[in-house]
């Protein structure tokens, strides 16, 4: 029997092959920081955060849960448990992914032949309605905003959306960020004013142009939750690329690893206060990562002498490509040239070298 073929019409030449999904995590199955916070920023889900701006009264949790639609495990989920009584018209508050400049040169930004991209995901609210998303393209300070309807609460529903590719703004060739997406849970007015539905310069008033649905900030209980995202090259989506866990956990590792409290690392002593040692990474980050400087005990044995020590301060000198090297300052009682090995027994060693 002869095999059918698939048709390509609209789609990129790679679309039906692997790598294509430019999102990491968006089938949320990582979250190395823990299940649940209520905090902003990067709190649960890997490289998915809560950024907002304002707000008086509203509180919140960011959770990963199990319920997702068929073919998924997880999803990310926004729940409101203080409500705002109204959103101000300098209030804000979306989910956002940010993607590498070096990983996105294939768009051709910045010249005639940019590329259309195509963001489809799942979505699921307690409030039905118009929400809006953005697309930020960082080294040129410019937006493109989409809008998706919710269109039956606490249903599970996909949704797509395509943008145009942006002739005018180029994207660098770097580690940094370049690219934001970010899904709109409530807007003011100062951030829905000005069209933003084609390529233009940021600014407030364009952020987040067509978003018309406030209900989850303001509704005790509200909920938001979303998987299945995918960003891919063209203007047709496709069925969402699954990878295996260990492949998307190395992916969340080069922004945010944590080397856990039950590790060893051999060391020497430097002068009469401190040992260096080195840490092995599970990957390579994308950059010198940030170490938390203090809240640490560390256990210490050696040739001469032994014992747990509050540390004065952990600093870190370069990343290379397997470990990173730490200087673990214990105030004294250190040998000079001694050999040592650390344990570190309170907490774990949290490394970011987020977007």
């Amino acid at each position: 029997m002869a095999l059918s073929k698939i048709r390509s019409d609209s789609l990129e030449d790679t679309a039906i092959h692997g790598n294509r999904n430019l999102i990491i995590n968006g089938a949320m199955q990582v979250a190395q920081r823990g299940t649940s916070s209520t905090s902003s920023g990067y709190q649960t889900v890997d490289r998915f955060n809560v950024h907002k701006s304002s707000f008086g009264q509203l509180a919140f949790t960011q959770t990963q849960v199990t319920d997702a639609p068929a073919g998924f495990s997880n999803s990310y989920k926004f729940t409101t448990t203080t409500a705002e009584t109204a959103v101000d018209a300098a209030e804000s508050l979306g989910i956002r992914t940010a993607l590498e400049g070096q990983d996105l040169q294939q768009l051709g930004y910045g010249t005639g032949s940019a590329k259309k991209l195509t963001l489809s995901f799942y979505v699921k609210s307690s409030q039905t309605g118009t929400f809006a998303i953005y697309f930020y393209s960082a080294d040129t300070v410019r937006i493109i905003t989409r809008t998706y309807t919710i269109s039956s609460a606490n249903t599970w529903e996909q949704k797509s959306v395509t943008i145009d590719g942006d002739a005018s703004g180029s994207i660098d060739n770097d580690a940094n960020e370049s690219f934001q997406i970010s899904w709109c849970i409530a807007a003011g007015s100062n951030f829905t004013s000005s069209d933003s539905t084609s390529w233009s310069a940021y600014s407030t008033a364009n952020t987040y142009f067509g978003h018309a649905q406030n209900a989850v900030v303001t509704t005790t209980n509200a909920t938001w939750q979303i998987t299945g995202v995918q960003l891919e090259v063209g203007e047709q989506s496709t069925p969402f690329e699954h990878r295996s866990y260990g492949d998307e956990l190395a992916r969340c590792q080069r922004y945010f690893q944590i080397v856990g409290n039950s590790s060893y690392f051999a060391g020497n002593g430097v002068g009469s206060a401190s040992i260096s040692t080195g840490i092995p990474l599970a990957t390579p980050m994308r950059a010198e990562p940030s170490v938390p400087d203090t809240g640490y005990a560390f256990h210490r044995s050696g040739n001469t002498n032994s014992g747990t020590n509050s540390v004065t301060n952990v600093t870190y000198a370069t990343i290379g490509a397997s470990n990173l090297q730490l200087r673990v300052n214990f105030g004294s009682g250190i040998s000079d040239e001694v050999a040592y090995v650390l344990n570190a027994i309170t907490a774990d060693l949290q490394l970011t070298a987020e977007l």
